[in-house]
């Protein structure tokens, strides 16, 4: 089953205290979606999509949605001040540039190693790649937003991906409704824990092992 909109917010707010004045941000489709709304007002971030904006703000407050303003995901937007429009060829060049500080992305499944599969699943129609490929490579850190496991319980971060590869070895942070996972050079190192869940629950839905920091902190909001 899907998370409900409190766990989505939950992640979404945590994914926006990786966020620092001043830089550029992409946001990928679902939960990284969110993560506008839970950053300071007075905070300035430009966020970025590869269809062709650079400085979307919080998403419309319903019935003011602009239908010519969207994201990369053709969702509805706004534009903060000082945002500005561009085609989609500039707008990858910003990526392949390495001009984007963080994208923050959701995936099907992400492996001990930081390998990302988050584009197809083998025998299903999808829209496209998008810039998955690019942003996984080029952006400066990659974070994963994601279920912990998938729609009929099996774990989403794996020993070794099972679904088509979206890059290899790129991911840096992976965030669920469980828990927060650096990936270091000698693997997942868990750094922090949602309330109410315990340790154990963690290493139940969890494929592959982890290390467990000295400093494990609890998110209670």
């Amino acid at each position: 089953m899907g998370l409900g909109v409190d766990f989505r917010n939950r992640i979404a707010r945590r994914a926006s205290e990786e966020i620092h004045n001043g830089m550029v941000v992409n946001l990928g489709i679902g939960i990284p979606s969110l993560v506008p709304n839970h950053l300071p007002k007075d905070m300035m971030v430009m966020f970025h999509a590869e269809n062709g904006i650079t400085g979307m703000g919080p998403s419309p407050e319903k019935g003011k949605e602009d239908e010519n303003l969207c994201n990369a995901g053709g969702f509805p937007v706004t534009l903060n001040q000082g945002g500005s429009y561009c085609d989609s060829a500039i707008a990858f060049g910003m990526i392949r540039r390495g001009r984007v500080d963080i994208t923050i992305l959701g995936s099907l499944q992400v492996s001990k190693q930081g390998d990302l599969a988050n584009w197809i699943v083998p025998g299903k129609k999808v829209p496209g790649m998008g810039g998955a490929m690019e942003l996984a490579q080029k952006a400066r850190k990659v974070i994963v937003l994601m279920n912990h496991c998938d729609k009929a319980g099996n774990p989403k971060i794996v020993t070794s991906c099972t679904l088509p590869l979206t890059s290899s070895q790129c991911v840096d942070m992976i965030i669920t409704e469980l828990a927060v996972f650096n990936v270091t050079e000698k693997g997942l190192l868990l750094t922090e824990l949602f309330e109410p869940y315990d340790l154990q629950e963690v290493v139940n839905k969890t494929e592959c092992g982890f290390t467990v920091s000295n400093n494990l902190r609890k998110i209670t909001y």
